[in-house]
């Protein structure tokens, strides 16, 4: 699959917009590499956690309160049965985002459906990770999910077979498609809060994109804020997306790992759009600026170590994205992101 991006823009998801249908208009008219936006203030079941969680087993949704997680207080062995007969069979619609917790998902496949002109066209879709979703859900004693063995494998095997079904799904639109994996929960790794090996950690995410490798997309992975990078580029992961506006010189800390990455094809989502208020205080030029000097900084930082990076080799190996979703600020701030996001773009492009 050729994917040769020269600071293409995309998203990573997340928007704070509730009409589905302009959002995703605005999205396809202005992206390089649109993306169904999951619409986070329209209802609770859009929440990332929510919106992935309909199939697994045990699982209790508490809408009210807006909390989901898991009871292991009885047998579960039932609904684990119940969850991995269709996996087992291979049954992708099982798996499908409920259109009531996806309106982005399902607005975007009919504007693209009526689009022509797109046969060689790119659209994103995206998934929560297994790691984040396991440590941020837990069962009725506070327990994290990722810790419980059986609930662990079932949402690794969920998260492989939503993006299964995504891709089939965005294929019907668009012949080459990109599942970004978001794990924010990466950014504590390595912490105290966190009892998980780097092994481990490349296992779980390894089975995830070998799942989305088979379906015939490429696998991104998406971390907010600063993470051990070399964990991450250790996976089969095809493209790296992290916070390049606040973090893009933790990056530099891992030449030898970057350099193997890129050597196999790899491609840099850089985050360099801010995704808050300081939008405001940011130009494209500057934007671009501040990007092309970390590029400088890492390939520096690489040759210190007797490693071989070369700037120019990013101009077919980036895109370019906000800092992190869009869900959580105001539609003013996302509405003032996406033509800077554009606009920078185009700049480093020239």
């Amino acid at each position: 699959m050729d994917f040769t991006p020269n600071f293409w823009t995309t998203l990573n998801g997340s928007m704070p917009h509730t009409d589905a249908t302009d959002i995703c208009q605005r999205i396809v008219d202005c992206l390089d590499v649109p993306v169904w936006p999951q619409l986070s203030k329209l209802n609770f079941g859009e929440n990332m956690y929510t919106q992935f969680s309909a199939v697994l087993p045990s699982l209790v949704l508490d809408e009210k309160n807006q909390k989901i997680s898991f009871d292991t207080s009885r047998d579960i062995t039932p609904d684990l049965e119940r969850f991995y007969a269709p996996y087992l069979e291979e049954d992708l619609d099982y798996f499908g985002l409920p259109r009531d917790h996806a309106a982005g998902f399902y607005s975007m496949l009919k504007q693209l459906s009526e689009i022509s002109g797109t046969s060689a066209g790119w659209v994103k879709g995206q998934v929560t990770g297994p790691i984040s979703m396991g440590l941020t859900v837990s069962d009725q004693n506070l327990r994290a999910a990722l810790y419980d063995e059986l609930l662990a494998d079932a949402l690794i095997k969920n998260t492989a077979m939503s993006a299964r079904w995504q891709i089939q799904q965005l294929k019907s639109v668009r012949p080459n498609v990109i599942i970004f994996v978001d794990e924010p929960y990466m950014a504590s790794f390595g912490s105290a809060y966190i009892s998980l090996g780097r092994d481990q950690v490349v296992t779980i995410l390894d089975e995830v994109f070998e799942a989305i490798h088979v379906a015939g997309a490429l696998a991104g992975v998406h971390c907010c804020a600063n993470t051990d990078w070399s964990v991450l580029l250790e996976t089969q992961v095809d493209i790296l997306n992290l916070d390049a506006y606040g973090y893009i010189e933790n990056l530099a800390l891992y030449p030898e790992e970057l350099r193997k990455f890129l050597d196999r094809g790899g491609v840099i989502a850089w985050g360099i759009i801010p995704n808050t208020e300081e939008i405001y205080s940011v130009s494209p030029q500057g934007l671009a600026d501040q990007l092309r000097s970390g590029i400088e900084l890492i390939c520096n930082k690489a040759s210190a170590r007797g490693i071989t990076i070369y700037a120019d080799e990013f101009n077919t190996r980036s895109l370019i994205t906000p800092a992190c979703g869009l869900g959580p600020t105001t539609v003013e701030v996302a509405n003032k992101v996406l033509p800077i996001l554009v606009e920078t773009g185009q700049i480093l492009r020239q």
